[in-house]
């Protein structure tokens, strides 16, 4: 655990060889937290892989579960200097830096206010949370699931209808009454495993880790991140430079390959590989997607 301030301690772990090239891991969510699965990106033999749950969730405290949780100190500023936190502790001088969805956004916005940190750049999934994006994910994407849309939309209370439903559902996900904000959470987790189109881990069973996803996730798109709009394409050029690879699900209606593909037209050090499969799931190669993170961090290697 590393006490990063504002009564915060945030879980990481280290594996692999310790003697190794350094890469950090940037789960999605946000919320969404690491598992023992996330290692195995990395070649134990090649990698000093590092991985930590973000604030507020996974094995980190305090819970944004947690009544007295405080997500004014949650934020993309916050994680950043988590991230410089962490990578100083470890006394870490570059490493390579691999996100997923949420992570992707993340990892972006880290690389361009500190390029010389890293080394190489790997983002899968990628999302960058702008308020289009966002609206795309709550609304727009009922034209693909019309009626799991229609209950999402139906069950936030109707004293919040006046609200966009991100904001209506971090608004209800604040409720003081525990039983409403479990509502909340578990009808934001239900559209969120719909349009998405993963099945959901086992850890989702727990009611509390509905919630800990449900308010990250609210938190972080009714902001927008915390970022100006369209900031991370807008600076992308700051990237150059630096190695690194986009892959994005050609079928994949989360986080459509257009983000991916505007980034790469101004990163002009990354590669862009579309792979046959939604967000991260394929029904006829359940392996593709490691398969490419794995090759995409095997390509930098020799760099």
């Amino acid at each position: 655990m590393l006490d990063v301030g504002d009564g915060h301690q945030i879980y990481w772990e280290t594996c692999g060889n310790p003697a190794g090239r350094p890469a950090v891991f940037l789960h999605g969510g946000p919320g969404g937290g690491c598992s023992a699965g996330h290692r195995r990106f990395f070649d134990p033999d090649i990698y000093r892989a590092v991985l930590f749950d973000q604030r507020g969730c996974g094995r980190s405290r305090p819970l944004v579960s947690e009544p007295y949780a405080d997500l004014r100190t949650n934020t993309t500023a916050h994680l950043i200097e988590d991230m410089e936190a962490l990578r100083g502790h470890l006394g870490i001088t570059q490493w390579t830096v691999l996100g997923t969805s949420w992570g992707t956004t993340l990892g972006l916005a880290y690389a361009q206010a500190f390029p010389d940190r890293v080394a190489g750049l790997v983002l899968g999934l990628v999302t960058t949370a702008t308020r289009r994006e966002v609206d795309w994910m709550t609304y727009g994407m009922r034209r693909f699931y019309p009626q799991e849309w229609e209950r999402f939309a139906a069950a936030a209370p109707s004293s919040l209808a006046e609200l966009p439903l991100v904001d209506a559902y971090a608004t209800w996900l604040a409720h003081p009454d525990p039983h409403e904000q479990q509502r909340a959470a578990d009808e934001w987790n239900s559209w969120d495993h719909a349009q998405s189109g993963v099945k959901p881990a086992k850890k989702y069973d727990d009611p509390a880790v509905r919630r800990q996803f449900a308010r990250l996730v609210t938190h972080y798109w009714r902001n927008a991140a915390f970022l100006e709009d369209g900031q991370l394409l807008r600076d992308a050029v700051r990237l150059n430079g630096i190695p690194g690879a986009l892959i994005a699900g050609a079928h994949d209606l989360s986080c459509p390959p257009d983000i991916p593909w505007e980034l790469s037209r101004r990163w002009t050090d990354a590669t862009l590989e579309l792979i046959d499969a939604g967000h991260g799931r394929s029904t006829t190669d359940p392996d593709v997607f490691p398969r490419t993170v794995i090759a995409a961090l095997s390509r930098l290697e020799i760099r």
